[in-house]
């Protein structure tokens, strides 16, 4: 277990993160009264407003004999620049681990501590990053903690910091009374099967929580089917991921009760259920389900076994349903005669749908047939002759698909047209956040940008 960090002055020993949990609550230092004080920009007790949060933190850091994180002092020292410019409002702070243009020492659950002490009564930042660290079930006590006291913060990334079921317990707890928070994202964080009912209860009784991202959690069957059964009724979440929980059996049950929800749910709008084993009997239940739902328009398959039988069902839907705008079926087996099902229906019947993806690409009945303007085509993979490069270039000079919107680029070589690969695509930056330019255009990130859900950060 992660070293606990000294004793606050005046605060009792937590010991594990399990009798943190159990420990009773201390009084806010300050009130929601004092906290929408105009222009206050309220910090502890030892911190006058002009002072800046590098120099609160150096201070600190001292005061509790913790060693300074040179990443952070950073990170805060740019932040205190900005306010200086006038930029003082709605700041998401980005002390994700994975930066790769600046040294990074990476955040730990005892600099995590330091971290929140000055961050909860910070009103102008609205949104912290601080995915790939080492926080720990240690750091996710403080990440709850600041939850309960920051009450402009809107988006929590606690993505990939070896947060186990007890961690999620803590997080998921918190939000039970939380009404300010509208996207967390705990993505590889192994809070399994036991962490993720603990969520599926947060469900029950929160109301404002918008975007919940459980993806690569190792959740269970159990945990699947309550996350199903919750949202039939929560009427706040417009997006959920459930990438890859540890599912045993070929019954596909998980697959049945999210067909049932999405009968009955008609506010979702983004639903990841990448590699839950999905196969052709389970499409068809989401098929099924698709006919009476008017709400999602994002569905994410990938990563499963649907084979070009499957395609049958999503054809046949796509002919009446005009509300779905992306599907990613990447890494499936669906092949040609799958495709060609698809080709069929979206050249004839749907106009709706903006950007299908494949896996081995996206496909290309779009060049020829289809004359609306392509929000996203994605090819990588395929072997194209000459004839397709041709199309392509044509199709990208005539203006019905942005170079932007594509993962390829024409070139041409000794008078003939080849396809370079440009880094497009669905979830360019689902694991990793873009280091210059926004993460959000559709070039970029078509799969979030076609779908916008809640308040981005």
């Amino acid at each position: 277990m992660a070293a606990q960090p000294p004793r606050p002055v005046g605060e009792r020993s937590m010991g594990s993160p399990q009798e943190a949990a159990r420990a009773p609550a201390r009084s806010p230092a300050w009130t929601p009264a004092q906290a929408r004080t105009p222009g206050a920009a309220l910090v502890g007790q030892r911190e006058s407003p002009e002072s800046g949060l590098q120099e609160h933190y150096s201070n600190l850091c001292m005061e509790k004999s913790q060693k300074i994180n040179p990443f952070i002092l950073r990170i805060l020292q740019e932040v205190d620049e900005e306010i200086k410019k006038g930029l003082a409002a709605g700041i998401t702070l980005n002390i994700a681990g994975n930066n790769r243009l600046v040294p990074v020492e990476r955040v730990t659950g005892e600099d995590f501590w330091i971290l929140s002490r000055i961050l909860k009564n910070c009103l102008y930042i609205n949104g912290l990053d601080v995915g790939y660290n080492l926080l720990s079930d240690v750091g996710a006590y403080y990440a709850a903690k600041l939850v309960q006291k920051q009450l402009n913060l809107i988006y929590l990334n606690l993505m990939f910091n070896d947060i186990g079921p007890e961690g999620g317990e803590l997080i998921a707890k918190v939000l039970h009374k939380n009404q300010t928070l509208k996207y967390l994202r705990m993505t590889g964080n192994k809070i399994e099967n036991k962490g993720g009912m603990f969520f599926a209860a947060m469900l029950q009784i929160n109301s404002s929580l918008e975007k919940l991202d459980l993806g690569d959690c190792d959740l269970g069957m159990q945990s699947v089917i309550a996350f199903a059964t919750v949202l039939t009724r929560n009427q706040a979440i417009k997006a959920i991921n459930l990438n890859r929980p540890i599912l045993y059996g070929e019954q596909e049950e998980s697959t049945v009760h999210i067909g049932r929800m999405l009968k009955e749910n008609h506010c979702l709008v983004v639903l990841h259920m990448c590699k839950h084993d999905i196969k052709n009997s389970g499409i068809q239940q989401l098929c099924d389900a698709l006919y009476l739902n008017s709400s999602l328009r994002y569905l994410d398959v990938s990563c499963n076994k649907i084979t070009h039988d499957g395609m049958v069902y999503l054809a046949d839907v796509l002919k009446s349903n005009t509300t779905l705008e992306v599907i990613d079926l990447s890494f499936n087996r669906i092949e040609n005669a799958g495709a060609n099902y698809l080709s069929e229906t979206l050249t004839s019947h749907n106009r709706s749908l903006k950007a299908l993806h494949r896996g081995e690409g996206l496909l290309l009945f779009t060049i020829n047939e289809n004359k609306s303007q392509h929000s996203l085509i994605s090819t990588l993979g395929n072997k194209f002759c000459e004839a397709t490069c041709v199309a392509y270039s044509d199709l990208i000079q005539m203006g019905r698909l942005k170079p932007d919107n594509t993962d390829v680029e024409p070139f041409v070589v000794d008078g003939r047209v080849y396809l370079a690969e440009v880094s497009n695509g669905l979830k360019k930056h689902y694991y990793w956040t873009s280091t210059s330019g926004e993460s959000y255009d559709h070039s970029s990130n078509a799969g979030f940008a076609l779908v916008p859900v809640g308040q981005q950060p």
